[in-house]
C-alpha cells in the first residue's frame, strides 16, 4: 500500500448547510488524515482555470457558476491510497447510483449539487493541490 496525498473540495450545497464537520468526519472515519484545509470564497474566473478540463462540456458555466456562488472548504487528504479512498468514501458522482453510507448518498442534493469533489488520479491531485495551497500550507 502507498501512503499519498489527494484534493478534495466540500462544496457550496455542503457549506451552506453547515456540513463541514460532519464531512470530515466521514474522511476521518473511514482513514483519511486532513493535513492541509481552508475555508475560501473563489470568483467564477477562478473556478473556471480550476474545472478547465470541463470548458468544452454543457455544464461547464453552470459548474463555475455554482462552485463560486458560496465559500467552499478545500483540503489535503493523507493515507494509504487516499485517492481511490477518498473516491470510495465520496460515492458516486450521481447520489442516486452512490452506495449507502457515503458522502454523497448521505449529503448530496443532486448531481449538480453533489457536495464534495475529489482528484481522480496522482497527477490530478498533484495540480489540484497546487493550485489551492503552497509550502508553508502543506504539514504533517
Amino acid at each position: 500500500m502507498a501512503l499519498e496525498r489527494t484534493f478534495s473540495i466540500v462544496k457550496p450545497d455542503a457549506t451552506n448547510r453547515n456540513l463541514t464537520g460532519a464531512i470530515n468526519a466521514m474522511l476521518e472515519a473511514g482513514g483519511l488524515r486532513i493535513v492541509a484545509q481552508k475555508r475560501i470564497h473563489i470568483t467564477k474566473a477562478q473556478a473556471g482555470v480550476f474545472y478547465a478540463v470541463h470548458a468544452e462540456r454543457p455544464f461547464f458555466d453552470e459548474l463555475c457558476e455554482f462552485m463560486s456562488s458560496a465559500p467552499i472548504v478545500v483540503q489535503v487528504l493523507e493515507g494509504e491510497n487516499a485517492i481511490l479512498l477518498n473516491r470510495e468514501i465520496m460515492g458516486a458522482t450521481n447520489p442516486a447510483d452512490a452506495d449507502e453510507g457515503t458522502i454523497r448518498k448521505t449529503y448530496a442534493l443532486s448531481l449538480g449539487e453533489n457536495s464534495v469533489h475529489g482528484s481522480d488520479a496522482p497527477e490530478t491531485a498533484a495540480e489540484e493541490i497546487a493550485y489551492f495551497f503552497a509550502g508553508l500550507e502543506l504539514v504533517g
